[in-house]
């Protein structure tokens, strides 16, 4: 076992995403897993490819500080705790990534037989969200944001030079099933 009072270059990875898959999403309320290694409801279904930015997490803090007569902080309040996840889903033919973006409701039909897209103003609902990373070392890391709305949609970009993408921005809010968290990770080492 690594000592934890020295640096272990063991513990440096990068996070990459798992081959079948990497991001899942599925109905607000749908049973969430609490491991790496178990397996996700049926109702989580697949986004497709991610690019190659992969996903970022700001999960940052703000606070206010309270000054005492003279200048002397003499007290710091939180004020707000935003916790986001930004990607780009590059499978603009994904009806999974389309009905992330557009909403379940706003999405109908197949590839085969034709697909409709409605854009309307309506807000998409809250979904369960996981991001399953590998990690060097046969090591997993599973992200699961039970309650996340969708909050920001970068521009849509048609032309011949690049991917057609949907970059999005989750906020997750505070789920009562994790005691107001807005997100837990898990991380295994995983037998190869």
């Amino acid at each position: 076992m690594p000592d934890t009072n020295q640096n272990t270059v063991t513990n440096v990875s990068a996070g990459k995403p798992k081959v079948l898959g990497a991001i899942y999403h599925a109905p607000l309320g749908t049973a969430l897993p609490t491991t790496v290694s178990a397996a996700l409801n049926a109702s989580f279904a697949c986004v497709g490819y991610i690019s190659e930015d992969g996903v970022t997490n700001s999960n940052s803090a703000e606070s206010e500080s309270l000054k005492a007569w003279g200048g002397d902080i003499v007290m710091v309040s939180q004020t707000e705790k935003n916790d986001t996840f930004a990607f780009k889903m590059i499978e603009a033919k994904n009806i999974e990534a389309l009905k992330a973006v557009y909403g379940a409701a706003n999405v109908s039909g197949t590839l085969s037989e034709g697909v409709t897209v409605k854009s309307n103003s309506k807000q998409n609902p809250a979904e369960a969200w996981i991001i399953d990373i590998a990690m060097s070392e046969n090591a997993f890391k599973r992200i699961v944001i039970p309650n996340a709305m969708l909050t920001e949609l970068e521009d849509i970009v048609y032309n011949d030079s690049e991917a057609i993408g949907y970059g999005v921005t989750l906020s997750a809010l505070p789920y009562s099933g994790f005691d107001g968290d807005t997100h837990r990770e898990y991380i295994q080492t995983v037998s190869a």
